[in-house]
């Protein structure tokens, strides 16, 4: 988010109109950060490193450990399994977002009511916001695009433990399995938060972990559509996160192209945010 110009007429209405309309702007405007290409060919390695890597990982689950897991979980409605089925809701990707996007608005209702520090403060949290709300909503778009063309089925949808049973573009939740979808979310919302706010890293990490072995205790995947959908959810934050550094927004660029959060605002900082003269 970004401060409405002070040229504006100050009304609510017409303060509430411009923050929203320059917190769209900011976000679409051209990158100007002087060290963009560094953390660009940063990202690239990282992604393919780890995209290799988690490949190689994924084809050896699928043939050595997908079939025996799923036959080692409890059966499918299991009633003992009434905690786990809310749990694992916490990873839903319409719960995570609704609520993000319910929270970036009431910041940005709250906004035009203040003024000075008050006011910066709120802004440069929402811009925060709005990266974890990017980064959870890109992976989870491209997740269900790849689990739409690669149709695998879910485990025993097949009447059997059959890792490799798939219908390509079938666009049906019985053949939505690969990647998961709530490990796809809870990687992303886990990488976006502790990209921010570093010391929360080890409780995010194990949530997103938590998150996936509900999922296959409910027999909703197989091992290897979790693994998959966190690697989605990873480069999917990595990628909105070099999106915002490269345009000066929430996130700084070192020389090696090494990507980390803005400290603190000054209080300088936070009256030129305030006279919407800097970036959150």
């Amino acid at each position: 988010m970004i401060a409405p110009d002070k040229s504006q007429p100050q009304t609510y209405l017409s303060q509430l109109v411009a923050l929203v309309w320059q917190s769209f702007a900011q976000l679409v405007r051209a990158p100007s950060h002087s060290r963009r290409a560094e953390a660009a060919r940063y990202w690239a390695r990282r992604s393919l490193v780890l995209g290799a890597v988690t490949a190689v990982i994924i084809i050896a689950l699928m043939f050595i450990v997908d079939a025996t897991e799923i036959g080692l979980m409890p059966a499918r409605g299991t009633a003992g399994l009434w905690p786990l089925r809310i749990f694992t809701d916490f990873g839903k990707d319409e719960y995570v977002l609704l609520a993000l996007f319910a929270f970036m608005i009431v910041l940005a209702l709250l906004a035009p009511l203040r003024h000075g520090m008050s006011r910066a403060v709120l802004v440069s949290f929402g811009t925060r916001i709005q990266y974890i709300f990017l980064s959870v909503a890109l992976s989870v778009f491209v997740a269900e695009i790849i689990k739409g063309m690669l149709g695998r089925g879910r485990p025993f949808v097949s009447g059997a433990a059959d890792p490799f049973h798939f219908s390509h573009f079938a666009w049906t939740p019985a053949y939505a399995s690969f990647p998961s979808g709530h490990a796809t979310t809870s990687f992303a919302l886990a990488f976006a938060v502790a990209a921010l706010w570093p010391r929360l890293r080890t409780v995010m990490i194990v949530y997103a972990v938590a998150i996936c072995a509900s999922r296959l205790v409910l027999l909703a995947h197989h091992a290897s559509d979790v693994v998959g959908g966190g690697l989605v959810g990873w480069i999917g934050a990595m990628t909105v996160r070099y999106w915002f550094a490269a345009r000066h927004l929430a996130f700084t660029i070192h020389q090696d192209g090494t990507i980390d959060p803005l400290p603190g605002p000054s209080a300088g900082h936070l009256k030129r945010v305030a006279r919407g003269t800097a970036a959150p």
